[in-house]
Parts: structure tokens; sequence; C-alpha cells
């Protein structure tokens, strides 16, 4: 845990890519940001997410944003929510664990771009 809270202060900003998992943020992961919450790590640190679930999702990824923005905005990140994207990403879009699709790779591109412009 101290190399993590270590490479978020550090960081300049933080790109987060999660599935949603039975209706919210898989429990492993919310446990993870929580132990961020009092720490400070990111408090006024530009986040921003990518939601690459398949297609198939339910809400699209909606409960599992709902659920990062709320522990996110408890743990004082600056959301930035021009990079937030959802793009769906079939696992016939990936091969050699990289995104081979192009139209794919420059929806992914502009979300990190506009992180950047957000710190």
């Amino acid at each position: 845990m101290a190399s993590l809270r270590a490479a978020l202060r550090e960081a300049d900003a933080v790109l987060i890519c999660t599935p949603e998992y039975a209706g919210g943020l898989p429990g492993s992961f919310k446990n993870l940001l929580d132990w961020t919450v009092g720490g400070g790590e990111l408090y006024g640190k530009p986040v921003a997410w990518i939601n690459a679930s398949s297609v198939a999702a339910p809400t699209g990824g909606r409960d599992a944003h709902d659920s990062l923005r709320k522990v996110l905005t408890y743990a004082g990140a600056k959301i930035v929510e021009e990079a937030c994207a959802r793009i769906p990403v079939a696992r016939a879009d990936v091969a050699d664990g990289q995104v081979a699709d192009p139209d794919l790779r420059g929806r992914i591109a502009v979300a990190v771009k506009r992180l950047r412009e957000g710190v």
C-alpha cells in the first residue's frame, strides 16, 4: 500500500479504467480507493476514468461511474469531466494485450489528452 500511495502522490494525474461489477465498482478496487481517502494522495489531483467494458454491460458502466465519482469526491480528487469516457471495447478489438481498432485507440487518446489538459 505504501508504494501505491507514493505513486499516487507523485503522479501529475490519474486515469482509472475499471469494469462495472454487480452494479458498481469491484469490491477490492473500491476498498483500495477507500484507503486513499484519509491519506490525501488524491486530494486536488486531476482524475478521469475510461470504462472499456463490452457493449453488453447492462448500464453502460453508469453505476460504476457513479460509485467512482462518489469515492473520488470524498478523496478530494479533481474530476476532469471532459476526459471521462465510455469506450466499449469488445474482446475481438484486443490483440496481444493491445486495443487493435484504430478508432477505439483514437478515442482513448482523446480522453488522455483531455486529462493532460486538465492538469
